[in-house]
């Protein structure tokens, strides 16, 4: 299937929200929800999936999540995605959908499966935190996060390919064109950069209640980076021990953004999960 950003796009106004999407396909819906990193958008972390998900025979939509892309500007203190995403499925009169998400959607995704049940197929999460402290992981900001957050103070090209350089393990796919895209969105949006700054240090972050993630009873397949900078697959364990109906899937060779490094083998676990 032949799809660019112009023909997926569409804006979904709900009860709180312009959000802007990519949208593509029929059937069973699939929510996908973006990383923080500077730049992201729907597109920009899921162009490699949308096409062969919606092909299958999937309603896919790609949000940009409200301080992000396309959509409207959002305060630190409104930042409540998983609200967001339940405003989404309303507007586009959608009642059960499967979420996809990395790193920051991954932690939307699990916490709207706790918060939504009655509104979940399944959830797959790439490089998720798990809202609390590591064993293994650093004590402070990850490598990874600290590019990011100057990604956002200096949305220049040199900071942009910084980021796309410790996203993944290997880089060599990033081409000048994809980081200038990163560059021009997060350039483009400097409403979205200042809310994003003003958060650092606040409670901005998808806060998970263990106690609650141990509730969802929906299917969860979990993937996360073996060399993943960023977020320490760590993270994901402990989210697959809290989640009963959960399984893991570490790959080696493979950084934060393990949908577009490892895309072949991510959609096609995705499908055989989905087709289960």
């Amino acid at each position: 299937m032949s799809l660019t950003y112009e023909s997926t796009s569409q804006f979904v106004k709900t009860k709180n929200w312009n959000i802007h999407t990519n949208q593509a396909g029929e059937g069973e819906a699939i929510v996908l929800l973006h990383g923080s990193g500077p730049g992201a958008t729907g597109w920009s972390n899921f162009n490699k999936n949308i096409p062969v998900l919606a092909d299958a025979g999937y309603r896919v939509i790609a949000a940009d999540m409200p301080g992000w892309g396309e959509s409207d500007p959002c305060p630190w203190e409104k930042r409540e995605h998983y609200l967001a995403v339940a405003e989404l499925l309303d507007a586009l009169e959608i009642e059960k959908a499967t979420l996809i998400g990395n790193s920051m959607g991954g932690g939307t995704t699990v916490r709207f499966g706790y918060e939504f049940p009655e509104r979940v197929n399944k959830l797959i999460t790439m490089g998720s935190s798990m809202g609390a402290p590591t064993l293994f992981g650093p004590g402070g900001l990850t490598e990874g996060l600290k590019i990011l957050q100057q990604g956002y103070r200096e949305p220049t090209f040199d900071t942009m390919k910084r980021l796309v350089d410790v996203m993944t393990f290997d880089s060599s796919f990033a081409t000048d064109e994809l980081i200038q895209g990163r560059a021009d969105m997060t350039a483009a949006h400097p409403e979205h950069n200042k809310n994003f700054i003003e958060s650092i240090g606040k409670k901005a972050v998808v806060e998970l209640d263990h106690k609650q993630v141990q509730t969802i009873q929906a299917p969860a397949l979990m993937f996360h980076g073996r060399d993943d900078r960023v977020v320490h697959f760590e993270n994901t364990l402990r989210l697959v021990q809290l989640i009963p109906n959960a399984r893991m899937v570490l790959i080696n060779r493979c950084g934060h953004w393990l949908q577009i490094e490892h895309a072949d083998t991510f959609n096609r676990m995705v499908l055989s999960f989905l087709a289960e």
